[in-house]
């Protein structure tokens, strides 16, 4: 058995390139305590975002006694929710959005070049590690990062581009764009057909 894994490639080496290129954010760590019979029993609660920096991004939740095994435990969490975002050109959104998840809500518009991430805590965390560049954020209501991280990857999932747009009418990506302000129509026409 273990010859064929060898044979094959060893089904572990691509888990481990894979993983290799994603990034780790720590959002947020709180203690939290247990009341129990002899007082109280402290433990880690970690909210963890990994992502590929190309479209990719996840979080997760992990509690343990010790700090490093919650963070292990989100770590692990996180790259297993992980979903898929389309870009344009690879550094913002394709369109504005809003999300929303109990009291925390936020608001998320494409960019032009040069601006960066503009936006704070929990959602900055998720953008970086998505790999936008350029993006304005605003977060209304709730500052509390868990509702917060929940409420990005809302807005974040309703994020559709060009192609998959055309795709759904049955039409060409140049058919959807039509005619930008900004002239990148033409550009990215041609970038989805290709």
């Amino acid at each position: 058995m273990a010859r064929r894994n060898e044979e094959r490639g060893g089904g572990r080496g691509r888990e481990e390139e894979r993983d290799s290129d994603i990034v780790e954010k720590l959002v947020h760590i709180n203690r939290v305590a247990a009341t129990v019979k002899g007082g109280r029993r402290f433990s880690f609660a970690a909210l963890m975002v990994v992502g590929d920096q190309k479209g990719r991004v996840g979080f997760g939740h992990g509690k343990a006694r010790e700090v490093p095994e919650a963070i292990r435990k989100a770590t692990e969490e996180a790259k297993k929710s992980m979903i898929r975002v389309p870009l344009r050109e690879s550094r913002t959104l394709h369109h504005d959005g809003a999300g929303r998840w109990g009291a925390g809500k936020v608001m998320v518009r494409s960019a032009p070049p040069g601006t960066g991430v503009i936006a704070g805590g929990p959602m900055r965390a998720v953008l970086e590690t998505l790999g936008v560049q350029d993006v304005v954020g605003k977060s209304v209501g709730s500052s509390n990062p868990y509702n917060m991280v929940r409420a990005t990857f809302e807005a974040l999932k309703v994020q559709s581009s060009p192609r998959q747009i055309a795709g759904k009418r049955g039409k060409k990506v140049s058919d959807v764009i039509g005619r930008r302000a900004d002239g990148a129509s033409a550009v990215a026409a041609s970038d989805a057909e290709g």
